[in-house]
């Protein structure tokens, strides 16, 4: 055989399989091959937890979570909505996007004007991106009217699309929570935005019941510090050293018992004035406060007698109508 063919032969036997053997050889190496692009693709997506795809959606997730430009993606996000692409996370993230960019009051138009086009799955996350949007604004009013939307939809049974738990996400972990705990939350949050208004008297009685239906640290140093801007001292002191002493779940966490000293140290430096309350500071409508009491005698039947709080109230109010 001449001595070139014999060299080129060499050259390119494994390049051209002569054998069916060989052949099946170079298929596999072709799949294993496809299979590792596929897998590190895969790890792509989940380290950067990105989804796949190539819509304007997973455009804008990747200009949002890869390439860190969130003008870019919030211009791709309004590209998936208006192209009908995962219309529900895209404005749901847009509008985080925007809230990262001083662009509050765009993303709350946003999500007003465009939500109608979301199933109705999604519009309870929004709403909890509508509460965070206000309060980023300091919409305190529009807060507060929210938060007690939510949670007439809850004491109405319809929160969480009827069922008893939903999967919540924080620092990038899943967990479940329950209606009871969410109803604690929102009261929280429904307090933490009445003090911000200084009407103490309604944070009080708001914090007073999210402890009765699932307490926590956070909130009694909270309540704590309602009582103290009442002027009600010996309470607040019982409720702080609450705290301290480890008698509320959450008493581990050591930001919390610092914030309970301090607390402590505030009441400590005040003298005792006369007990001047901001009675005619409350504003809950009858029918929400009704519900929170229904809410109260479910949850916490051995504690379902009105608080004096309320006792306190409407005795005022009948006052007032007088």
């Amino acid at each position: 055989m001449n001595e070139s063919l014999v060299h080129s032969y060499q050259k390119n036997k494994k390049r051209y399989p002569s054998t069916e053997s060989e052949s099946k050889e170079m298929e596999m190496g072709s799949n294993n091959k496809k299979i590792f692009s596929s897998k590190k693709e895969d790890l792509f997506h989940v380290i950067h937890k990105v989804p796949a795809g190539d819509g304007p959606y997973v455009r804008a997730k990747h200009a949002q979570l890869v390439q860190k430009d969130p003008e870019a993606a919030i211009v791709l996000f309004w590209k998936a909505i208006n192209a009908g692409d995962r219309v529900d996370s895209a404005l749901k993230d847009m509008a985080v996007v925007m809230k990262q960019l001083d662009r509050s009051e765009e993303a709350i138009e946003a999500i007003k004007s465009f939500r109608g086009l979301c199933s109705k799955q999604s519009q309870e996350s929004l709403d909890n991106v509508l509460i965070d949007l206000y309060k980023k604004c300091g919409k305190v009013e529009e807060q507060i009217e929210m938060l007690k939307r939510k949670l007439r939809l809850i004491y109405q049974g319809e929160a969480f699309n009827g069922k008893p738990t939903k999967t919540a996400r924080s620092h990038g972990k899943k967990f479940q929570v329950s209606v009871r705990q969410e109803t604690s939350r929102l009261l929280g949050n429904l307090a933490w935005a009445y003090m911000q208004k200084t009407n103490f008297m309604a944070a009080e009685v708001v914090y007073q019941k999210a402890q009765m239906i699932d307490p926590d640290a956070n909130k009694a140093c909270n309540l704590g510090l309602c009582l103290i801007k009442r002027t009600r001292y010996n309470e607040a002191r019982s409720v702080l050293e609450d705290v301290l002493y480890g008698r509320i779940p959450g008493c581990e966490d050591g930001r919390t018992r610092k914030r309970a000293e301090e607390l402590l140290l505030e009441l400590e430096s005040k003298q005792p004035p006369p007990d001047l309350s901001d009675l005619l500071g409350l504003n809950l409508e009858d029918e929400f406060v009704n519900g929170l009491e229904e809410m109260v005698r479910v949850w916490a039947p051995s504690r379902s007698k009105r608080l004096p709080i309320f006792e306190e109230i409407s005795s005022f109010r009948d006052r007032i109508a007088c």
